[in-house]
């Protein structure tokens, strides 16, 4: 056996594989696929189907929806999914900001005043807001905090991440270039990009042209007024907000939708066919020749549109005992394909970011209010993923504005402790609340006070609480009275230590007891 082991050993060879260079050419730039995100927001059909229509230089592209060129007219739809979920989640972060403090009342409290003014005066409700919905459909933005004689307090703006840049070293952030495009005043396809780069201490400014050289500030009147400018302190006059990191752009953010495109262009699809399928379910009248309706005036035949007189004429049959009739004939449309298909897409479309439930979809018409409340849960995680940034973005956004009023005052920036409250999303309802307190203030497990305060929590105040607690203790028979006061008037009391009563004198004449048996 050993020669066939040494033959076998010898025809066998294994040769390694070779390297081999393998090319991929991404199909968007950053800029082009912020764009791409920003139209899925827009969520307008037109610009949907010229964005897809130029950008699709592939197969996988040109065999989209959005893409294609069919031979005839075809209505093309969009559900405008992207838009009510990316305004739904703005609504829910909006509604729970509860507060912005800067620690406990008393010497803090002008401080909230002043920021109460600072907020009112550029709406911050709003343009958090603003900022929520920017963030999540472009992919990441970035606070500006600027000062300009309209305002005696800061101005915050947010940009959007088609007009702003990052630069990093190690890994932390040293500059925020924001950028604004502005027109020529004699020639208004002429543009010009202003480029603020925000660093620690100092803000420049450089305008560029068109073809991307730099030229002067005073090229334009609007930017005659900007010229370098330095300030106290370390810190940046500006927040990036980025929600979810990109895989993609190092240091940049993803949309909430990054991902979805091939989902999104199937549901448009779906829907698309379904309504060109009901257009051409409607009723046909086969119509002879001579009985198709004429114009009154003229006697000429009238068109028939898609919509009040769709006919199909057909020539007359002159046969014997044959006389021409009008035919009417109704397709039959497969409206469960449809529906199915409809909701598969949906679901793939929402999967991971938001429940259907929240959005008033019931996908399901057999789901219970316990499942209902299941299916939240996505949407709790996807809310709680952007309040934790949030909650790190926002004191950070406005210790700052603090500091830049405090450049504004002439004043050396001070040092802010800023938090941030938001409210509890998907709380349950009073009548679960009350039957949940209920139950255990029944068990003997918890105190009135302690049940009043988890009913009402921040609804009532705690003066309110205890009027409140006072009326069911009175309600319930258990009245609150003050100790009665001991009267010790012309009483000798001994206060001597110790529990024990005090042992009496020996009354005269007694003999001691014997110790010791003595």
């Amino acid at each position: 056996m050993g020669w066939f082991k040494d033959m076998y050993f010898k025809l066998l060879k294994i040769v390694g594989a070779k390297e081999r260079q393998v090319v991929i050419k991404e199909p968007l730039s950053f800029q082009g696929n912020v764009l791409k995100n920003k139209i899925w927001y827009r969520g307008d059909p037109s610009e949907l189907e010229q964005f897809f229509k130029q950008t699709a230089y592939c197969d996988v592209f040109k065999a989209r929806f959005w893409a294609s060129v069919p031979f005839r007219k075809v209505r093309k739809i969009h559900s405008g999914i992207v838009g009510i979920v990316v305004d739904r989640f703005k609504d829910i972060i909006t509604a729970d900001l509860n507060d912005i403090s800067f620690g406990e009342k008393g010497d803090n409290q002008p401080l909230k005043e002043l920021w109460d003014q600072i907020s009112e005066d550029n709406d911050f409700a709003g343009l958090l807001g603003e900022a929520v919905a920017g963030a999540l459909s472009a992919g990441d933005g970035a606070f500006k905090i600027s000062l300009d004689q309209v305002s005696n307090y800061p101005i915050i703006e947010f940009y959007e991440a088609d007009r702003v840049e990052y630069k990093y070293q190690r890994g932390r952030l040293t500059d925020i270039v924001f950028s604004t495009n502005y027109s020529y005043p004699d020639n208004k396809e002429k543009e010009y990009r202003l480029e603020e780069t925000y660093g620690k201490g100092y803000v420049l400014y450089k305008l560029f042209d068109d073809a991307g050289g730099e030229v002067p500030l005073k090229t334009l009147p609007e930017t005659a007024i900007y010229e370098d400018t330095a300030y106290d302190g370390d810190y940046i006059m500006g927040v990036p907000l980025i929600f979810f990191t990109s895989s993609k752009w190092k240091g940049r953010g993803k949309a909430l939708f990054e991902g979805k495109t091939d989902d999104l262009d199937a549901l448009d699809e779906v829907i698309s066919q379904w309504l060109d399928a009901v257009r051409k379910g409607r009723v046909n009248r086969y119509i002879p020749e001579d009985m198709v309706p004429r114009d009154p005036n003229t006697g000429q035949l009238i068109e028939p549109n898609e919509f009040d007189n769709d006919y199909i004429a057909i020539g007359a049959v002159k046969k014997e005992g044959y006389s021409d009739k009008i035919e009417v004939v109704q397709p039959q449309i497969s409206y469960e394909a449809y529906l199915n298909s409809y909701t598969s897409f949906l679901d793939l479309v929402l999967q991971g970011i938001i429940s259907p439930a929240t959005l008033g979809i019931d996908l399901k018409k057999t789901d219970n209010a316990e499942s209902q409340r299941e299916k939240e849960k996505i949407t709790t995680h996807t809310r709680g993923t952007l309040v934790k940034v949030l909650c790190k973005v926002l004191p950070e956004l406005v210790s700052k504005i603090m500091m830049t009023y405090d450049q504004m005052q002439e004043k050396a920036p001070g040092e802010y402790k800023v938090s941030v409250k938001f409210g509890e999303y998907a709380a349950p309802g009073f009548d679960a609340v009350v039957e949940t307190v209920g139950k255990a203030r029944t068990s003997g497990v918890m105190s009135i006070e302690k049940s009043i305060d988890e009913m009402y929590g921040d609804t009532l105040t705690e003066d309110e609480k205890a009027v409140e607690v006072k009326r069911i203790k009175i309600e319930q028979g258990i009245f609150e009275t003050e100790e009665p006061e001991l009267k010790t008037e012309g009483v000798k009391v001994d206060e001597s230590e110790g529990d024990e009563p005090p042992v009496p004198n020996e009354p005269a004449g007694v003999p001691r007891a014997p110790e010791n048996g003595k």
